[in-house]
């Protein structure tokens, strides 16, 4: 079953992205949060009864404005060249282009990497994971800020591979 302070959590992290549903399945508990649209429903459903007051949300007046302006960057992708590799984010979270403030950022425009290089971390639900880049090659292009939230197949870097 799912906690309410993590339902929470999950809904301010798909107000924030350009996401528009997300759904996870969690020990036989299954969470669907869907966006404005044609329906504004967040249903969970499960084995048990569920309470009332977490079967449907009602995003803030301000919840478009949010839509919009995560949107603008998606606008761009489909320029960008296809010579080069793509390093996609495989989950909604949070890029952090370092460790942590002090230290310097994993990769910079101009690096050279392997496959098993770490390029960024990845916060989601407050765990850090390092995304490794799986491809060998010089970083072409950082394609999102650090602190920025992204979602699910994002582009993050580009790569020229050897």
């Amino acid at each position: 079953m799912f906690k309410l302070s993590e339902i929470k959590e999950l809904i301010k992290l798909v107000d924030q992205t350009s996401v528009q549903e997300l759904e996870i399945e969690n020990e036989g508990a299954r969470l669907l949060i869907r966006k404005p649209g044609k329906t504004e429903v967040v249903n969970v459903q499960s084995a048990s009864i569920v309470p009332t007051y977490m079967q449907a949300y009602q995003p803030p007046a301000t919840q478009p404005e949010v839509a919009s302006t995560a949107q603008a960057p998606a606008a761009a992708q489909p320029a960008i060249t296809t010579n080069y590799h793509q390093i996609v984010s495989p989950m909604v979270g949070t890029f952090y282009h370092a460790s942590s403030p002090e230290n310097g950022p994993f990769v910079k425009v101009g690096d050279r990497i392997h496959e098993k290089s770490v390029v960024c971390i990845l916060e989601a639900m407050k765990l850090m994971n390092e995304l490794e880049a799986e491809v060998r090659g010089e970083i072409v292009e950082i394609l999102v800020q650090n602190g920025q939230l992204v979602e699910f197949g994002q582009p993050l870097f580009l790569v020229k591979p050897e």
